[in-house]
């Protein structure tokens, strides 16, 4: 599960949206009582706003002293790049005749396979590709936040006005901003977005549906808990005509330049409906929508078999204008999501030629992906990616409230055998919320936990947890009532995560714990962490491209703090680091809240992997970053296929 708040074009987030037992006519927006069979509570469009009376432009032009900021097309930035490395050191044939079996190797690959293509000839414009997801997508509505198989296909369909590039250097999207200013005392935004947009319904994109956006997130009904942070440091935002408007900040903070960036919906779509249903799930005229969204990005979804697969096509009305082309040309006509979640079977398509590109497990690059029947149609490729994996214990249970209770699982669990055997010696051991390598780890690095029972009995003794009855299981007196440690834990429904699970509950059961592993859909699985239904949960998080957007997993009261830890002093180091401008000094508040994190140990951290990915030899253009291949700029944009094989 990756669920960080992550800047908009490349990255999207969205849910599901809930169609089951309702009753409405198929184009009202909903009922009127509420699902409890209670009558609606009022709705009032960005009611968490606080009333703002916005200057006039020529007012603010006057005073703002403005600064320009960049305005860029990644694929530009890539092409610059590869301007100034070495020349690839093999032949694209050479390359793709190599097996993978070492880091020099794995280096060649990827410096030859990742290049754009030299001209337009060379590019099967016509192409499909197959890509694997190991879920369905809970919504194609981009307001409510929800995993990474949203992010990717999200990405590909819905409209935003900022990126960022392969080092988390934040531009405005050259496709759709003509341009972006920052006033000199950082309150102020200004965009000028292009006139050549329009929505797959035809309608054109305006600064309206910017600010109905803003307006929907910051309204108290719309459930939309991850990308409501950030948005709500915004004051206001202007629209001065159809195609200018201004971001009015509360307060000037680093974390400004991130804020501008929520999704963006369709004004003439919601507007008619969001007062009737403002969960913009529950009726069936958002489930129609949910079921034919209208697009803003440079693909839209033409077909939805749930479970199955997720068909988008590339859109014309994306990058021509009047019969003129005026952006870049999506280089696949056909973008085929195939929904796969037994990671066996997967692989099989894979190397059938079903798949293009699969996510490999640990197990599949060590001892499935070396022999011919792989490199007959493939070829594979890694790269550095920050996503860290954990143990996540729910604080606000009689278990595991106590820091040294969740310490003492950490000292439980056999860590080494996790990463030699179960993980092939492929990841290495994880030490808080930021990469050992990332601009905001601490400098002075916590040392990973190692398998210590000895310190894991005397913490659970100190904090009570002792077999008192003599019957194998830890208790503890709890509001009047002997509690056995007895919990269970959730994880995605895959064969290496539930090894995981299931070594400890091994490792639980030496020390006098019960632990019930409970394997489940990944929407299930999503669902029960929103809402706190769980004690403990083995998940993952990728990286945000800034620190604080990490904020909603941590802070006191946070959407998406599904384990409910609280912590004033990380509290307070939040606040600061927002407010923080100098690098070096911003870098020491983050690597003091990874210190304390890592102290209260709210997660038992596990380990951080490398992107280890298969691609079929037909691929081009696949390049690596902290967010791994995709899910940042240009990414996926850069991905293609040659005329000829």
């Amino acid at each position: 599960m990756v669920l960080q708040r992550l800047p908009l074009f490349i990255l999207l987030i969205a849910a599901m949206v809930a169609c089951a037992g309702c009753t409405a006519p198929c184009d009202s927006p909903s009922d009127e009582k509420d699902s409890n069979g209670g009558e609606k509570e009022e709705f009032t469009l960005g009611d968490l706003i606080e009333p703002f009376d916005p200057p006039a432009l020529e007012e603010l032009d006057s005073k703002a002293g403005w600064i320009d900021r960049p305005v860029f097309d990644s694929a530009e930035l890539l092409r610059e790049r590869q301007k100034d490395e070495e020349p690839p050191p093999l032949t694209v044939e050479e390359a793709l005749a190599l097996r993978n079996t070492s880091p020099e190797i794995n280096d060649k690959i990827c410096r030859t396979m990742g290049r754009l293509p030299k001209s337009d000839d060379r590019v099967n414009w016509n192409a499909v590709i197959y890509r694997h997801t190991r879920a369905d997508v809970k919504s194609t509505n981009p307001l409510m936040g929800s995993s990474m198989v949203e992010f990717d296909v999200n990405g590909l369909t819905g409209f935003g006005l900022f990126g960022f590039d392969w080092t988390f250097r934040p531009y405005a999207a050259k496709d759709t901003v003509v341009s972006w200013r920052t006033s000199k005392d950082g309150l102020y935004d200004k965009v000028v977005m292009r006139d050549d947009l329009t929505w797959s319904d035809g309608r054109p994109i305006t600064a309206h549906d910017i600010v109905f956006s803003f307006k929907a997130i910051l309204s108290s009904q719309v459930p939309v808990p991850a990308v409501r942070p950030g948005t709500d440091k915004l004051k206001w935002i202007e629209t001065y005509d159809d195609y200018t408007l201004v971001f009015f900040h509360k307060e000037s903070l680093a974390t400004n330049i991130w804020n501008v960036n929520f999704p963006i919906i369709p004004k003439h779509i919601y507007e008619k409906s969001i007062h009737d249903d403002p969960t913009l799930q529950d009726s069936r005229y958002h489930v129609k929508y949910e079921n034919n969204p209208i697009s803003g990005g440079a693909y839209e979804i033409t077909s939805r078999t749930r479970g199955q697969e997720i068909v988008l096509m590339r859109r014309k009305g994306w990058y021509t204008y009047n019969g003129r082309q005026v952006r870049d040309k999506p280089y696949f006509k056909e973008v085929r999501f195939r929904i796969m979640p037994e990671s066996s079977v997967a692989l099989l398509a894979l190397k059938k030629g079903d798949l293009d590109e699969l996510a490999l497990t640990a197990e599949q690059w060590k001892t499935q992906t070396g022999n011919d029947d792989f490199y007959k149609k493939n070829t594979k490729a890694y790269g550095l990616e920050w996503v860290y994996y954990y143990f996540g214990w729910n604080c606000n249970t009689p278990f595991f409230s106590d820091a040294g209770v969740r310490r003492a699982m950490s000292y439980a669990f056999d860590h080494n055998e996790m990463i030699d055997k179960l993980l092939y010696g492929l990841v290495e051991p994880c030490n808080g919320i930021f990469h050992p390598t990332s601009r905001w780890a601490p400098k002075k690095q916590p040392k990973p936990y190692k398998q210590d029972f000895d310190k894991a009995e005397a913490l659970l003794d100190a904090a009570g947890w002792i077999d008192h009855d003599g019957d194998g299981v830890r208790d503890k007196k709890i509001d009047g009532r002997r509690v056995k440690f007895e919990f269970s834990i959730l994880t995605f429904n895959a064969p290496e995560r539930i090894a995981i699970c299931n070594l400890l509950k091994e490792n639980l059961d030496q020390i006098g714990i019960v632990c019930h592993v409970r394997p489940m859909e990944f929407t299930v699985l999503q669902q029960k962490s929103r809402d706190h239904k769980f004690h403990a949960m083995l998940a993952g998080w990728g990286t945000g491209a800034d620190p604080d957007t990490s904020d909603n997993l941590w802070v006191t009261g946070e959407g998406r703090n599904y384990g409910e830890y609280s912590n004033t002093e990380i509290d307070r180091l939040f606040e600061e680091g927002r407010r923080e401008f100098d690098p070096e000094k911003r870098a020491e508040i983050y690597g003091k809240i990874h210190t304390i994190l890592y102290d209260d140990q709210p997660y038992t951290w596990l380990y951080v992997r490398n992107a280890f990915y298969g691609f079929s030899k037909q691929l081009r253009g696949y390049n690596f970053s902290p967010r791994g291949p995709y899910n940042y700029g240009p990414g996926f944009g850069s991905i293609w296929k040659p005329v000829r094989d």
